[in-house]
């Protein structure tokens, strides 16, 4: 009797996730590729200090973190008093992490008490916090690619919105991107887990540039493709493409349980 192949799961997240995924992956019975078509990188812009001063002042009620990557990157452009100051300050904030992971990882610094809203799309995020914040000030430290819905929500609802990015994201360029995208069109891979719109665009980019923008399409209409979040499953949708799989819960694992149970 022939043994019973593994499925291929391409895994697509920034280097700085690549052991953990690919651990994730293999516990649920997957065998990864991995090529990532995202890569992070550190900034600052001019609203970072204001930004730090008005935590550590206490005139910023509320403190919005919108991923792990932007309390890490926050924390990293501190000196060592600024940030225990800065942490220290955080404690007495209204924090609001968006996502289990951002809220795991504020607990490794100490803040227990942070605000999880149950929708972690920025309209649920406006939605939640809308009846709270008129005449409030509310800092936001993210990513440069996030979505104006946010900020453009919150104003409405009466908040003054500072937003900080932290960190931005590229496309990264190389051979394991190139073999990613060969592989698939050779058909040997079962599986996608795309968690963020921007891995769709580079995703996409690199096919494009292969000319194989039409053909890739067709050979994902074929495979179980998950996604993290309605905004991601809609930036497939955007490129031609649906997701099979969007989890209740946005994280990596649940989004890897969930599609292993479609094959």
């Amino acid at each position: 009797m022939a043994e019973e192949k593994i499925p291929v799961l391409a895994i697509m997240r920034p280097e700085s996730y690549r052991e953990k995924s690919e651990a994730i992956a293999r516990e649920c019975g997957f065998e990864p590729i991995y090529a990532p078509m995202i890569k992070l990188e550190g900034v600052k812009d001019d609203g970072f200090e204001p930004f730090v001063q008005r935590v550590i002042d206490g005139t910023s009620d509320y403190v919005v973190f919108t991923s792990a990557n932007g309390i890490t990157f926050t924390l990293d452009k501190l000196s060592d008093v600024e940030k225990e100051n800065f942490i220290t300050a955080l404690k007495k904030s209204k924090v609001i992490a968006i996502g289990p992971n951002t809220e795991k990882e504020l607990v490794k610094i100490g803040i227990e008490n942070s605000f999880l809203p149950a929708d972690y799309s920025s309209e649920g995020i406006v939605e939640a916090l809308c009846p709270e914040v008129k005449g409030k000030t509310v800092d936001l430290a993210r990513s440069a690619f996030g979505a104006k819905v946010l900020v453009e929500g919150l104003e409405k609802c009466g908040a003054t919105v500072y937003e900080t990015h932290v960190y931005t994201l590229s496309i990264p360029e190389g051979s394991a991107q190139k073999e990613l995208i060969e592989r698939t069109l050779a058909g040997e891979v079962d599986a996608f887990a795309f968690t963020s719109s921007m891995m769709v665009k580079g995703f996409m980019r690199h096919a494009e540039q292969l000319g194989a923008g039409e053909a890739i399409k067709e050979t994902l209409s074929r495979a179980v493709v998950g996604a993290i979040g309605t905004p991601t499953g809609n930036t497939l949708k955007k490129h031609g493409v649906n997701a099979n799989v969007i989890p209740d819960e946005f994280t990596f694992e649940a989004l890897i349980r969930a599609m292993k149970k479609e094959l």
